[in-house]
């Protein structure tokens, strides 16, 4: 059982012996370390794009008894039932997740982290990819890791086991016109926080050095 399983556990059981709701129940038992949820993302930004703010979400969730279904029940909830787009409905779906502790800020719900990053840089966007999947070049910005390819859609992107597959690298590049392209990186599956603030910083070095090596 993981952390995040034991931590709703024990919140369901108060729940049943105070008669408290979800967001009650978790208030009282969660530590007093834990980070507090932070949008990423303004309110009216989200009502722009879905039509309510966070808070109006959330509660029309914890209406529904979010905080008991899986993500992927409630991202297919706000689609169908509330017309949501795909990929806002997998944002409020993971932010809902965080404010309610059923996920760690940065992680999943199986209690591994992920880390992101990204970089635009003045290459077209074969070149930008071509750097990323030729290994002999890749070795010049990203050093000698073990980094063996899944799968790849040239030149869109491509998804790569990290260091023997203890974890996962996704990578996707789009064209941002002629000469210029935007990479963006994602490191899932990572044990822990410490290690997930140890590669966010590593990759923030490495999406560095691959700007200044295409762009010299």
């Amino acid at each position: 059982m993981t952390t995040q399983q034991s931590f709703k556990r024990r919140v369901r059981a108060r729940m049943e012996k105070t008669g408290e709701s979800y967001t009650t129940a978790r208030a009282q038992l969660i530590p007093d370390s834990e980070p507090e949820w932070e949008a990423r993302i303004s309110a009216e930004k989200v009502r722009e794009r879905t039509g309510r703010t966070w808070n109006e979400w959330f509660a029309l969730l914890d209406a529904w008894g979010a905080a008991e279904r899986e993500h992927s029940e409630i991202a297919t909830w706000l689609r169908a039932e509330h017309g949501v787009p795909g990929w806002w409905a997998q944002g409020v779906t993971v932010e809902y997740e965080k404010a309610r502790g059923l996920r760690p800020v940065g992680g999943d719900r199986d209690g591994t982290y992920n880390v992101s990053a990204s970089k635009t840089i003045a290459v077209p966007v074969e070149r930008l990819f071509e750097a990323w999947s030729d290994p002999e070049q890749r070795e010049r910005w990203l050093g000698e890791f073990d980094l063996h390819e899944r799968t790849s859609t040239p030149p869109r992107g491509a998804r790569y086991d990290w260091e023997g597959g203890s974890s996962r690298v996704i990578v996707l590049c789009e064209s941002k016109g002629e000469s210029k392209s935007t990479v963006a990186l994602s490191h899932e599956r990572l044990p822990d926080a410490a290690e997930a603030a140890r590669l966010k910083a590593f990759w923030r070095g490495r999406m560095s050095d691959l700007k200044a090596l295409l762009e010299s």
